[in-house]
């Protein structure tokens, strides 16, 4: 076979593998996507197809629908969780490694009513920000030119080795070849923490941040080409209390790195109640800092 012929057929046999695992998601206004996380019923979606208004059913390989169940919503990611009274269900992977630009990506749902409808693509950028439905930001989007239209909303950005990398969220409407999903990374851990809790209590830290690309001898520093810089500290605050400070850049919290928002959000979310270990670069230096994050519902 030439490489062209290998190429299409692994495309085919990933498709063929992961179709299963995507499910249709119909809500009053019509049909979105999702994926399938576990066996036993558990389903990914977009929060903004699982609103809280009107009966849902997700509609399963073999063309079952059953009612669904609404477990969880983030509005912060545009996610949510759904169950149905199935078992037995063929889930799909969701990849938590960092993506790269100009990855091969395939686009798996259901636009404007079409099954599982497939799209080609690469990775087009990273890290990108888009006002969300219903206000606020979606931060930390994966950009794609893999064909994303109404009805792929919950569906899956695939890699060549058949996991999620994405779940599709946005896509602009006079726009052509940019379609948007949240990364794997972020709704794994998000979907663990809907299915526990039924939402995300995010713990106040006390500061304005933004992520964004260091400068080399920065990332030498991190050991990470990304950081997330403090834009202001928020007066009695935990971050004012642990002495973070305007310009630091965080680069790790939790033992993990951070090079996105996501990082740190997940750091507090997921760490053990009481202080939060955070290493600063500050002027260079690379310091240790414990800060103990304040409970509550949503965080500064």
């Amino acid at each position: 076979m030439t490489p062209l012929q290998l190429f299409s057929k692994d495309l085919s046999d990933l498709v063929a593998a992961a179709a299963p695992a995507v499910v249709g998601v119909e809500h009053r206004r019509g049909q979105a996507s999702g994926v399938v996380l576990s066996p036993d019923g558990y389903v990914l979606t977009n929060a903004h197809v699982a609103e809280r208004r009107g009966p849902l059913a997700v509609r399963l390989s073999g063309a079952r629908a059953l009612p669904a169940e609404r477990i969880g919503r983030d509005e912060r990611t545009d996610l949510a969780v759904l169950r149905v009274a199935a078992q037995d269900l063929a889930p799909l992977p969701l990849a938590e490694r960092r993506l790269a630009v100009g990855e091969v990506v395939l686009a798996i749902g259901n636009p404007l009513g079409f099954t599982r409808s497939v799209t080609v693509g690469v990775v087009s950028a990273l890290h990108r920000d888009l006002p969300a439905p219903g206000g606020g930001l979606l931060q930390g989007l994966v950009q794609t030119d893999a064909s994303i239209n109404p009805g792929n909303s919950g569906g899956p950005l695939l890699d060549v080795h058949g996991q999620a990398v994405g779940i599709a969220t946005a896509m602009f409407p006079f726009a052509r070849g940019m379609g948007f999903a949240v990364p794997a990374r972020t709704a794994a851990w998000i979907a663990a923490v809907l299915i526990r809790h039924g939402e995300v209590r995010r713990p106040l830290l006390g500061v304005a941040a933004r992520a964004e690309d260091l400068e080399p001898a920065a990332a030498r520093a991190a050991a990470h080409p990304r950081g997330v810089r403090v834009l202001e500290v928020v007066a009695g605050s935990p971050a004012q209390a642990a002495g973070l400070a305007r310009d630091d850049l965080l680069v790790a919290a939790g033992g993990a790195p951070v090079e996105t928002l996501d990082d740190l959000q997940r750091a507090m979310v997921l760490g053990a109640p009481g202080e939060l270990g955070v290493e600063v670069l500050r002027y260079g230096v690379r310091l240790a800092v414990a800060i103990e994050p304040r409970a509550q519902r949503a965080a500064a």
